[in-house]
């Protein structure tokens, strides 16, 4: 018992890594945090990602493609904060990746059908035992109950016959 609580620690730690707390923001962005979001691995991602894209300028990468958007220079960080938040988010998705990784190699090794049906069935056999004690407990309460009923009826009776006999 106490190995198959480990195994759902392990998968409720998964679990945890994948679903977040902390946003996936660069510590430098004006983000802010919330306790009371808890979005998704893939929704971070997507959101810093979403992030970063507004925060930068346009630049053309292709003599053929001209830029056809300009954005104001305070709409966006300079090339170095931009930078940084670039590497900081790629450190931030290694890191994650990595503890997810190491949570799914400490995962344990699927139990054989064979061994798991051996086991189930060894429940069953317990559980019947289990109900087969229950049924034997509660006919001998019942029985107990109705010879307490009978001796208390017994009782209220001679006792009535020792009044009304006293009375006469």
């Amino acid at each position: 018992m106490l190995h198959e609580l480990s195994n759902m620690d392990r998968i409720t730690q998964l679990q945890d890594e994948i679903q977040f707390v902390r946003l996936f923001a660069c510590r430098s962005c004006s983000r802010p945090s919330t306790h009371r979001m808890r979005p998704q691995l893939l929704t971070i991602m997507s959101r810093s990602l979403q992030y970063l894209t507004s925060r930068t300028t346009f630049l053309q990468i292709s003599d053929a493609i001209p830029v056809t958007k300009q954005r104001n220079t305070e709409r966006y960080d300079p090339a170095d904060v931009f930078e940084a938040n670039q590497r900081e988010l790629v450190e931030d998705l290694i890191t994650k990746a990595k503890q997810v990784e190491y949570l799914i190699n400490s995962l344990p090794v699927p139990e054989p059908e064979k061994e798991q049906a051996d086991r189930l069935h060894f429940l069953e056999i317990q559980m019947d035992d289990a109900n087969e004690e229950y049924r034997q407990a509660l006919g001998r309460a019942k029985r107990l109950h109705a010879h307490i009923s009978e001796v208390l009826e017994t009782m209220l009776t001679s006792k009535q016959d020792e009044t009304s006999s006293s009375m006469s």
